[in-house]
């Protein structure tokens, strides 16, 4: 049975507008520094499957992801070094956290014992996205010719933590908020019901 958590359009929309807010405010600089967020795509993606499901969101969040990233490269000064033909493969390294979200919607009860699922389906998803993606770079990119296996996981070491902390950490904010925001609502359903006599 499949939860509904956004009941109406403007609700639908208002949550895809902060996604595509949180992106353009975290992407253009993907690793993040002193005064820039690291980038919270994969959270976005996990977020929009479980929130929303609707392919033609995907689909425009992949879009303004490959503008944010035109934009970075072409009038902000942001080195081109990540695009190669691995570039192809953040297509569906997004579409793991997509369907991600949208598995852990699928097991999602109100309740810490929705706590298991989450880590669990995340780590999964996340650690899928990295494989693909990181893997790719590494073995279609051509900027690695000469680079060995130990060397590439070597590199794999040095990447795969901070690409699952910021992950793990955007989805640590983002659960705070839905549960206040469930509790919030749970209240004034209560108030309403006590009105009613319902």
């Amino acid at each position: 049975m499949e939860n509904n958590f956004i009941k109406n359009k403007s609700t639908l929309v208002i949550v895809t507008v902060i996604l595509a807010i949180l992106m353009l405010a975290t992407r253009y600089y993907h690793f993040g520094s002193a005064l820039h967020l690291p980038d919270a795509s994969l959270a976005i993606f996990f977020l929009a499957g479980f929130y929303i499901t609707r392919t033609r969101v995907f689909i425009g969040l992949l879009l303004l992801a490959g503008l944010i990233d035109y934009a970075a490269i072409n009038f902000g000064n942001v080195s081109d070094f990540c695009i190669s033909p691995a570039y192809w493969f953040l297509i569906p390294t997004y579409a793991f956290m997509w369907y991600g979200g949208i598995w852990f919607r699928k097991k999602y009860q109100p309740g810490y014992q929705t706590l298991l699922p989450l880590l669990a389906i995340l780590f999964t998803a996340t650690s899928a996205a990295f494989l693909l993606s990181n893997g790719s770079f590494y073995l279609v990119s051509g900027r690695f010719p000469d680079m060995s296996f130990n060397q590439y996981i070597e590199g794999v070491v040095k990447y795969y933590p901070p690409y699952m902390f910021s992950t793990f950490a955007y989805m640590t904010v983002a659960s705070l908020i839905h549960i206040g925001l469930m509790v919030t609502r749970g209240v004034s359903d209560t108030q309403d019901k006590s009105k009613t006599g319902f």
